[in-house]
Formats: structure tokens, C-alpha cells, sequence
């Protein structure tokens, strides 16, 4: 058998087949080799019962003049040293030396680790038993590419694993990690699996920590011992920076990575229309994952415990004033608000991927939560033409320099035609034709259909008319029917009092 060496039986079977009169094909059929190798081995000086010398050096040892006295120390203060880089600095020592002997140093390095190297790091695989615990950890999904209504979505995945049947959840993430994500991901995953594992273990949630003061941390800390709390679970943690103690789901994280990128290609497009839709794809992805799985699953869930009446809370609530720019800042990213709220307070539940802003205790606005620009440092906008619209008609020329300039269009076409505008018309009238365009979405309700006309009318080189955009747009004045009411003579109400006498009884 080819690659395979022949060992001393069959070197021994192969003999005493011969001696009893076997022809050689027969004896090295039974034996496991060619009948090439039977001819070898007959014409061999040794005996199959003794064992062949060892060989000895054929040429000079290339090494000998710097192993021992420069070879090996390197290796010792350095362990981790590579041998391409150890060759290089013998080259640089001894031009002389020739390049071919580099598989000879890699293959005396490797012995030379595996006899006097240090020791290694040893993984100690665990037994984890039914309903023991279950992890959480977040993996990056950006590299896949994603489009969500018309642009790539950068955002991360939030994953938990049951550590016995391998039962997995995912939640799609727009933000880094935090607690808002951990606590939704979370209890989205317990409620889907439908009972709750006596431990839930994470790695060190330094992210979550990041750019924190003391105060914050030690809030954030108790705010997630008191969502193991609710759930009945102890919390536990990974070493800082040990990675592998989290294996069971660390591993499977580049499973589920390419899993999803398979089925990304089968799709046939990476275009989701909103964000919900691709949350289905991902839910897809786990439900048929959870299903080769059932099995295990359904054994694991009868020894879990209950889960509690209703969810916790998986959002941080914080304070904010609105300003005279009819809008407020938190966390970097400025959000606008009905001008009629200026002055108020707000109380804002910060949830991954919306805010709930309560007046009193009453909620009077749902944002979409934005994300500030933390690589260049820049704030973020999240900006709504609607609640700016009334005032910036009386202040058009505002416009030219608003600081959310960019982001107060709500639609590409607009932003298009306040550039066509301001190349072909002056700067006030692009900014009040601008302005007028934004309102008329606004009054008549027809932002889409608006922005296709735009388009339209700029694809033929000519700029929008507001005069006729608002004759086409603005709703047609209905017209009073008209009701003709004839007179009634007063003398009828003369008769209705008489009696006529032929009528008396």
C-alpha cells in the first residue's frame, strides 16, 4: 500500500507463505503488499526478525557550527520565534550559509520544541449537563455585505447557545454591545426556547464597558445581576481576555457566520427591503439549525426552569432637555422633536434600535435610534423634516448652512434637486424652492410620489416648478352643492291652528 510502511509480521508472513510454497503474488497478496515489494524483500540481506541499523549522516550537518551556539539561544529567550526568522538573522550572520537549509532548521526547531520547548497551554474539555448553562456573545456580521432599504447595514449579531444540545438564537444588533442589546437578545432567545438554564455565562462585557466612568460601570454591572436575577439564573464570566473558556459558543460563532453566507448566495441577493424582513432571514436560519437539532433539544428543555410571568426591562432611561433647535443630544447623536416640546423634559428609554420619549407619563414620540460616527468622532443626526418644517418656511434661508442639512432630505430626490437649484438659481431661491418642495410633502402627504416626479423632471434637465408641483399635489377644492329652498307662505301656519267645522264631531 502506498505511504505505508511494511511492518515486521507481515515482512514474517510473507516468509513462512514462501517457505510452505506460496508463489510470491499469492504470498504478498496475504501479506498486504505488491508483489513488487514480495521480489524486494526476498532479495533483502536482513531478516525479517532483525531490525535494519539505523542510517547514518550521508553529507556534513549544515548547522553544526550554530545550533548549539547560536540557534538555541535565540529559541530560548525567544520561544515564539519563527524559523523564517531565525534564518534570516543566520544569513545576516553568515552570508555563507546557504538558503536550502531552511526545511532542515524548521524541522531541527520542531524538535527541538517538542523536547525542551515550553510547556503548553491545555484546553480541558468539559462535560456540561442538561439545563446546566447557557452562553451569550456578539460576532460581527458587517463583512457580509447586507443592504437594508437601499444601504449596506453595518451591525453585529447578538448569540446564545444551550452548552448541551447546541440550541441557538440570534438577534440582529445595530449598535455595539451593550445591555440594551444583551437584555433584549436575552430574553428574546429564553422566551423562544421556552424555559431558562441554571447558569448563563459571557465573556468579560468589556465593550460593553468601554469609554465608561466607575459610577457606570457599577450600574451597568447591577442592572445585568438583576436581569440574571428575574430570570433565576447565576451569572458567570470568562477569564479577561481567554477567549477559549468561552469555546462552546466561540466556536460555533464562524459556523454560523458562513452558514449565513450560504444562504446569502442561495438567496441570490443580499437586499432586504427593511430591516424586519432580514430579521426573518435570521430567524430562519436558526429555526432550521434548532430543527436537526430537535432531539437534543426537546431532551434538554424538561430540564430547564420555568420562566417568569413577564419580561424585564432591556432598556436605560435617561433624562433630556429639548433645545431651541427644536431637537436634543444623547450619546452623541442630535434627534429632532416637534418644535411645540421646546423647553420640555424629556424622559427617553434608550432601547438597541428605537427610543420612547415620555412626557410626564405619557409617551409622546418613538425615534429611530442613531449611531455617531466614534472612527472620525463626529456626531450623528437622526432628523425628521416633519418637525422642522413649519419653522424653516418662515427662516428658508436657513437652509444654505443647517448643520443636518444632509440628513433633513428625506428622500435622495430632494437632495438632488436643492443641488440642481443652487447651480442654476441663486442661493435664496434655492433655498426657498427647497423649502416649499419639503412642505408640500409635508401638507399633502405625498413625499414618494413627490420625490418620483423630482426625479423624472430632473432626469429631462429641467428644475422643479413649485407652481405646478403644488397644482398637481394639493388636493382639488370641492365643490358646495347647491340647495334651493322654496319659501313656504306664513298663511299655512294659519290653517294648521283652524278647525273646519265639517271636520267636528
Amino acid at each position: 500500500m502506498t505511504g505505508c510502511p511494511i511492518t515486521v509480521q507481515q515482512k514474517r508472513l510473507f516468509m513462512t507463505l514462501r517457505i510452505e510454497g506460496a508463489t510470491p503474488q499469492q504470498a504478498a497478496a496475504k501479506s498486504g503488499f505488491s508483489t513488487a515489494t514480495g521480489y524486494r524483500l526476498e532479495q533483502e540481506l536482513y531478516l525479517p526478525a532483525i531490525e535494519r541499523p539505523l542510517r547514518q549522516r550521508r553529507r556534513p550537518d549544515p548547522l553544526e557550527a550554530v545550533w548549539d551556539a547560536e540557534v538555541v539561544p535565540m529559541l530560548t529567550a525567544a520561544p515564539g520565534l519563527r524559523a523564517v526568522a531565525v534564518l534570516e538573522e543566520l544569513a545576516r550572520r553568515h552570508p555563507e550559509l546557504h538558503p536550502g537549509v531552511r526545511r532542515t532548521l524548521e524541522r531541527r526547531i520542531k524538535l527541538w520544541r517538542g523536547l525542551h520547548g515550553p510547556d503548553q497551554e491545555v484546553m480541558f474539555r468539559q462535560t456540561h449537563p442538561p439545563g446546566e448553562q447557557g452562553l451569550s456573545d456578539f460576532t460581527d456580521l458587517a463583512d457580509l455585505g447586507v443592504i437594508v432599504a437601499g444601504s449596506v447595514l453595518d451591525h453585529i449579531l447578538y448569540h446564545f447557545r444551550l452548552a448541551n444540545s447546541g440550541f441557538e438564537h440570534g438577534h440582529v444588533i445595530l449598535g455595539g454591545e451593550s445591555y440594551s442589546a444583551l437584555a433584549v437578545g436575552l430574553q428574546n432567545a429564553l422566551f423562544a426556547l421556552g424555559g431558562v438554564p441554571l447558569q448563563h455565562r459571557t465573556d468579560s462585557l468589556s465593550a460593553a464597558f468601554r469609554n465608561l466612568d466607575r459610577d457606570a460601570i457599577e450600574d451597568l454591572t447591577t442592572r445585568y445581576a438583576t436581569l440574571c436575577a428575574h430570570f433565576n439564573m447565576t451569572p458567570t464570566r470568562n477569564n479577561t481576555g481567554v477567549a477559549h473558556e468561552n469555546g462552546t459558543i466561540e466556536s460555533s460563532h464562524g459556523h454560523t457566520k458562513k452558514t449565513i453566507a450560504d444562504a446569502l448566495l442561495l438567496r441570490g441577493s443580499r437586499i432586504f427591503e427593511d430591516l424586519t424582513a432580514y430579521r426573518r432571514f435570521i430567524d430562519e436560519h436558526f429555526a432550521r439549525h434548532n430543527a436537526r437539532r430537535s432531539k437534543a433539544i426537546t431532551i434538554e428543555r424538561a430540564t430547564l426552569r420555568p420562566l417568569p410571568d413577564d419580561r424585564t426591562i432591556d432598556y436605560e432611561e435617561t433624562l433630556v432637555r429639548v433645545t431651541s433647535s427644536s431637537g436634543f443630544v444623547l450619546r452623541k447623536v442630535f434627534y429632532t422633536v416637534p418644535a411645540r416640546m421646546i423647553g420640555q423634559r424629556l424622559r427617553v428609554r434608550l432601547y438597541d434600535d428605537r427610543l420612547d420619549c415620555f412626557l410626564g407619563g405619557s409617551r409622546v414620540l418613538t425615534l429611530i435610534r442613531g449611531r455617531a460616527d466614534h472612527a472620525s468622532g463626529k456626531h450623528g443626526h437622526v432628523i425628521d423634516y416633519h418637525h422642522v418644517i413649519h419653522a424653516l418656511r418662515r427662516k428658508p434661508g436657513a437652509l444654505r448652512n443647517l448643520s443636518y442639512r444632509d440628513q433633513l432630505f428625506p428622500r435622495p430626490a430632494y437632495a438632488r434637486a436643492y443641488e440642481a437649484l443652487t447651480e442654476r438659481r441663486s442661493d435664496k431661491a434655492a433655498c426657498k424652492i427647497t423649502v416649499e418642495l419639503l412642505g408640500l410633502a409635508h401638507d399633502c402627504a405625498c413625499e414618494a410620489e413627490l420625490a418620483r416626479v423630482l426625479e423624472t423632471e430632473l432626469d429631462a434637465g429641467r428644475l422643479p416648478s413649485i407652481d405646478l408641483l403644488r397644482e398637481r399635489f394639493s388636493p382639488a377644492s370641492a365643490s358646495m352643492p347647491m340647495v334651493v329652498i322654496e319659501a313656504v307662505s306664513l298663511g299655512l301656519y294659519d290653517e294648521l291652528g283652524t278647525i273646519s267645522r265639517g271636520d267636528a264631531a
